[in-house]
């Protein structure tokens, strides 16, 4: 397979964000919002993904643009990466631990954009990433990659380990999804299609 090129522009971003689903674990480039590119770092390490991303937002006004923007690119990206569903394990789950704090993320590759987030994670900054736009991050990557993703924290007290929990969470259960099971004739579903 090989790597997903995508280029957007807007009156607020600027956006160059290449994928590759079967890489490995490498982010490179920058968002220019430091934590953010630690949980776009994580992302890739814990889902096997290599992304380079090459991006101007506008940071002078807040960092909504620019994380929304980085998630509906990188949905779309993952979209056609996974235009081919034959085979595909389609399902992922998990549960992970990030010290005190416990998340669940479970996903289906279904074709079908639903974002169910169950996490209070307040009204904080973390550096200058707001923690509402974890929400926001993974809505653009839901709808824009057709996914059904069911995300909660269980618990967790320090912000920073609840997001970090989150976004790892994603990245585990979306690598399983994403895996190629060769017993599975077609497309895993009744229908016939995804």
């Amino acid at each position: 397979m090989n790597p997903i090129l995508i280029q957007r522009t807007t009156k607020e971003t600027d956006i160059n964000l290449t994928l590759d689903i079967r890489g490995l674990g490498e982010f490179k480039g920058t968002s220019n919002i430091g934590f953010f590119d630690h949980m776009l770092t994580l992302l890739c390490k814990h889902a096997g993904w290599d992304i380079a991303l090459t991006m101007q937002g506008d940071l002078d006004v807040d960092d909504h643009h620019s994380i929304e923007d980085v998630g509906i690119v990188l949905g779309i990206a993952l979209a056609k990466a996974l235009e081919d569903k034959t085979s595909l394990t389609r399902y992922g789950d998990c549960f992970l631990p990030m010290d005190e704090a416990l998340a669940h993320v479970i996903v289906d590759v279904s074709g079908r954009s639903t974002l169910v987030f169950n996490a209070d994670l307040g009204k904080v900054m973390l550096g200058s990433m707001s923690s509402e736009m974890v929400k926001e991050f993974f809505k653009a990557v839901a709808f824009n990659a057709q996914l059904t993703l069911h995300m909660r924290l269980l618990y967790g007290e320090n912000t920073h380990h609840c997001v970090e929990a989150l976004f790892k969470g994603f990245a585990r259960a979306i690598k399983i999804a994403t895996t190629i099971d060769p017993t599975i004739q077609g497309v895993l579903s009744s229908k016939g299609v995804l």
